[in-house]
């Protein structure tokens, strides 16, 4: 099994910035494509970053295009992600998860889910 475990959150000020961590524990994850997530209150969750096991395939959504920045390391099992430029809109609890194979924007393809951390942007 892989356990995922987000850090990083916090409460940041609109154009302001943060990263977050997701570190992973069980087996490696080198082989794995690993995605965040996002969920706002009263909101279904939603897509936001997916990078390839080996770092090459991106892929962001619209709404963070430009703004954030997916990244990983797999000597330390871990991804990343680089938030620039927040808004108000991007508040909401953001997950890490992974799956074996191939990038994907799908989330029910996503096998294992980290337990969130809180972003809150102030206005």
């Amino acid at each position: 099994q892989v356990q995922l475990v987000e850090s990083g959150g916090g409460l940041v000020q609109a154009a302001g910035s943060l990263r977050l961590s997701c570190a992973a524990s069980g087996r490696t994850v080198s082989n794995y494509a690993m995605g965040w997530f996002r969920q706002a209150p009263g909101k279904g969750r939603e897509f936001v970053a997916v990078i390839s096991g080996s770092g090459t395939f991106l892929y962001y959504a619209d709404s963070v295009k430009g703004r954030f920045t997916i990244s990983r390391d797999n000597a330390k099992n871990t991804v990343y992600l680089q938030m620039n430029s927040l808004k108000p809109e991007d508040t909401a609890v953001y997950y890490c998860a992974a799956k074996s194979g191939p990038i994907t924007r799908v989330i029910g393809a996503y096998d294992y889910w980290g337990q969130g951390t809180q972003v809150t942007v102030s206005s």
